[in-house]
C-alpha cells in the first residue's frame, strides 16, 4: 500500500462512525419522544356495564275449577251381535229384501218364510190325536160312573179288612183309577205333541230377535237348510259399544259404575274425525271396566256406550253414524279439581318448574306440583298463588335473578 492510500483510508473510517452515529442517535430521540407522548396522554377509566332488564310478556296466576278430560283411542264393536240359524228344517220359500248387508229390522220383523205345508199336516195330526184322547177320556169318566154305581151295589162287605175298612188297593181297581190316570196322561201328551207342532210351524217363520243390522247374509230363496244351517249375521242397533284404551293411572279420574258404589258412569264423547270431521261428536257413557289389561301396550280397556248408533230413532237421523270397526277419539269428563292453577304445556320449563316475575322484579325459577297433565295444559296444585306474575316470554340463557321489566305496548322483546 503506498502511503498517499493510507490516509484516505482512516478518513473513510470515520466517516462511517459519524453517520452510525447519527443514525443511532435519531432512533433513541425518536423512542424518546414516543415514550414521553404516551404517559403525557389521559389515562382510561373502566366502568362495570350496567344489567339491562329484559322485556317480558306476563299473566297473573288465577285459581279456579276445571273437570279433568281424558282422552284415548278407541275402537266401535256391537254390543249384541248374533249368528242367526234356522230352528226347522224345509225350504226357503220367502226371503225379505232386506236381508242384505246394511238392512234394517225392527225386532218381531220378519226375515224370511220356510215351507209351511209339512208342518201343518203335523199340526193337523197331532190335533186329531187330541181329540181322540179327550174322547178316550170321556168314555173312561163313563165307565167310572159305571163302577161307582157297581161298587154301591156290591154292599159294604165287599173287600174290607178286619177292621171294616175297604183296602186301598181293591178300590182303586174296583173304580178304575190306574185306568184313569192311563187315559188322562194321553190327553196330556196329546196336548204337547199339538204344542209342539204348532211351534214348529212358527219356527218355520224367522223373525228379527231384536232392532237389527244385517252384517251378513248367508243364504237364498229356494235353498233347504236345517237347524245346522246360519242363515246372517246380525248386529243389534240400539246401542253399540266402543272398547277404550286408557292408561292404568287415568282411572282413577274416572266414574266407573259397580266401583266405589257409583251407579252413573262418565260422560264421553266420541269423534270420527275421518268421517264426520273435526267438531261432529256422538255422546255416550262408560259403563264398565274390563278385567284384564291390553297385552301389548298394558293399558286398561274402557267400555263406553253409544245409544242409538246409527240414529235410527226420531228425532236422530241427524246426527253422525257409528260404523263397527272404526277406529275413534274419545273424550271422556272426569272427576273435577277445585282451586287448581290452569297453565298452557309450553309455559312448563325443565323439571317442571315455570317463571315468575318476582315483587323485586327479577326471574324467579320456582318448582311446582302438577296434579294433571293434558295434551294441552298442565293442571297446578301446589307452587302457585293467586296474583303472582307468570312469565309466558322464551327467554335465552335465563338466570335466577335475572332483571325483568314488563312489555308495553308496541314494544320489542328480545329472546
Amino acid at each position: 500500500m503506498s502511503d498517499q492510500e493510507k490516509p484516505n483510508s482512516g478518513r473513510g473510517i470515520i466517516s462511517f462512525l459519524l453517520r452510525a452515529f447519527m443514525v443511532v442517535a435519531v432512533l433513541a430521540g425518536g423512542a424518546f419522544f414516543s415514550m414521553s407522548l404516551v404517559k403525557s396522554g389521559p389515562t382510561a377509566i373502566r366502568k362495570v356495564p350496567e344489567r339491562r332488564a329484559r322485556l317480558v310478556e306476563v299473566e297473573q296466576v288465577q285459581l279456579s275449577n276445571h273437570r279433568v278430560t281424558i282422552e284415548g283411542m278407541g275402537t266401535v264393536k256391537p254390543a249384541r251381535e248374533i249368528d242367526l240359524y234356522a230352528r226347522v228344517n224345509g225350504e226357503v220359500r220367502w226371503l225379505s229384501p232386506l236381508l242384505m248387508p246394511g238392512g234394517h229390522f225392527i225386532a218381531g220383523e220378519k226375515i224370511l218364510q220356510i215351507d209351511r205345508s209339512d208342518y201343518e199336516l203335523v199340526a193337523r195330526e197331532r190335533l186329531a190325536d187330541l181329540a181322540q184322547a179327550q174322547s178316550n177320556l170321556k168314555l173312561e169318566l163313563g165307565q167310572q160312573s159305571v163302577a161307582l154305581r157297581e161298587f154301591e151295589l156290591l154292599g159294604e162287605n165287599f173287600g174290607k179288612k178286619p177292621g171294616g175298612n175297604l183296602k186301598n188297593k181293591d178300590h182303586d181297581l174296583v173304580l178304575r183309577l190306574p185306568q184313569l190316570e192311563n187315559v188322562r196322561a194321553g190327553v196330556e201328551k196329546a196336548q204337547s205333541a199339538l204344542e209342539k207342532a204348532k211351534l214348529d210351524l212358527d219356527r218355520t217363520r224367522v223373525i228379527a230377535p231384536f232392532n237389527a243390522i244385517v252384517e251378513t247374509e248367508a243364504v237364498d230363496l229356494g235353498a233347504v237348510v236345517t237347524t245346522a244351517t246360519k242363515l246372517a249375521t246380525l248386529i243389534g242397533t240400539d246401542r253399540y259399544r266402543v272398547e277404550v284404551l286408557i292408561p292404568v293411572d287415568q282411572l282413577r279420574w274416572i266414574k266407573i259404575p259397580g266401583m266405589n258404589k257409583l251407579e252413573s258412569g262418565s260422560a264421553v264423547k266420541v269423534y270420527d274425525r275421518a268421517a264426520w270431521g273435526e267438531k261432529a261428536f256422538r255422546e255416550g257413557k262408560v259403563i264398565r271396566l274390563a278385567g284384564d289389561l291390553e297385552a301389548e301396550g298394558r293399558m286398561a280397556r274402557l267400555l263406553v256406550e253409544v245409544s242409538d248408533p246409527l240414529g235410527l230413532k226420531s228425532g236422530k237421523k241427524s246426527l253422525p253414524h257409528l260404523l263397527i270397526g272404526s277406529f275413534v277419539r274419545v273424550a271422556i269428563a272426569g272427576r273435577s279439581l277445585n282451586q287448581v292453577v290452569a297453565i298452557d304445556r309450553a309455559l312448563l320449563r325443565d323439571g317442571d318448574t315455570v317463571w315468575l316475575m318476582n315483587t323485586k322484579n327479577e326471574l324467579e325459577v320456582r318448582p311446582i306440583e302438577i296434579v294433571y297433565r293434558n295434551r294441552e295444559q298442565v293442571f297446578v296444585s301446589t307452587g302457585l298463588h293467586k296474583g303472582e306474575r307468570l312469565v309466558i316470554t322464551d327467554l335465552s340463557a335465563p338466570a335466577a335473578g335475572m332483571p325483568l321489566r314488563i312489555q308495553r305496548t308496541g314494544e320489542r322483546s328480545k329472546p
